[in-house]
């Protein structure tokens, strides 16, 4: 599977105007960075936002896996769910179909491994458990290991509970902080796969938005880190800095109202590894 560090394009729903102006700060981000952003055809709503859920995922350079998007969550908000069969059509993307349903958002890369939440059994109640991960195990070409839901986060999605470093390490999120009964079990579901390193914030009453940094955007040598405006800010871009000595960590301000919406810089974005040539939005212009 194509992992987030090899990625060197950025898609972003024309919907994410209705950010602004976090929209613009990430713009002009990955501009500066010389990093490649498109707009995804069709979904202009501001419902349609959370691409990172309905697109496909990258197995190679040429090929992506297309799965069901019709989370439990939305059953009766059918109006979040763009028409992304034809968004795939219209990108001429090359797809393995299958019928799993799934988020893009509970799927976290790892190597030859991939982190998602048991969600994904309450998703497929068709699907015998084994015989899901079997599947799943086969179209990703990875190893699944899943960890338990957090409860108090309804979409049941993994990357905002952990994300990937490098070799054989992960990121967990500041449940020290959180929900130390949570973060007990996490440890105990992650530990015979990987190394676990943790966020924390040593300030009185976290701020309860701070669950959103684990939800950065990670394209080449970048990382894109939501900037809140509260006093974890400095503490997070440090932290995140030192656990990837070998990235740039970028803040993108103005990032709180999107958190108040659910989710943050990974929910909003697609990144994909292509041989394409650079293109860049039109709102804002390739480095001077």
């Amino acid at each position: 599977m194509i992992q987030d560090y090899q990625t060197n394009k950025v898609y972003l729903a024309e919907g994410l105007k209705n950010y602004m102006p976090m929209y613009m700060n990430l713009l002009e981000a990955l501009s500066a960075e010389d990093i490649s952003v498109s707009t995804i055809p069709r979904p202009k709503s501001a419902k349609h936002v959370w691409v990172r859920d309905y697109m496909p995922i990258q197995l190679s350079k040429d090929k992506f896996l297309n799965y069901l998007y019709c989370p439990d969550y939305l059953k009766d908000e059918q109006d979040y769910i763009p028409d992304y069969p034809s968004i795939v059509k219209d990108m001429h993307l090359d797809c393995v179909v299958s019928n799993i349903v799934l988020d893009g958002g509970n799927v976290v890369k790892c190597g030859n491994k991939v982190i998602m939440t048991d969600k994904i059994f309450q998703e497929n109640p068709k699907y015998d458990k084994h015989a899901l991960i079997d599947e799943l195990e086969k179209l990703m070409q990875a190893q699944i290991v899943l960890i338990p839901w957090d409860r108090y986060e309804m979409f049941g999605h993994a990357d905002g509970m952990v994300r990937f470093i490098s070799r054989d390490c992960v990121l967990l999120n500041n449940y020290a902080d959180l929900d130390p009964c949570l973060r007990s079990r996490l440890l105990q579901a992650l530990e015979p796969y990987f190394y676990v390193e943790e966020l924390h914030y040593d300030t009185p009453r976290c701020s309860r938005l701070s669950w959103a940094y684990l939800n950065f955007l990670q394209v080449r040598g970048c990382i894109f880190l939501p900037g809140l405006r509260v006093k974890e800010d400095k503490l997070a871009m440090k932290q995140i800095q030192d656990f990837y000595p070998d990235h740039k960590v970028i803040r993108i301000d103005n990032c709180q109202d999107l958190v108040r919406d659910g989710g943050a810089l990974n929910c909003i974005s697609w990144n994909i590894e292509t041989d394409e040539p650079a293109r860049y939005s039109r709102d804002v212009p390739k480095n001077k």
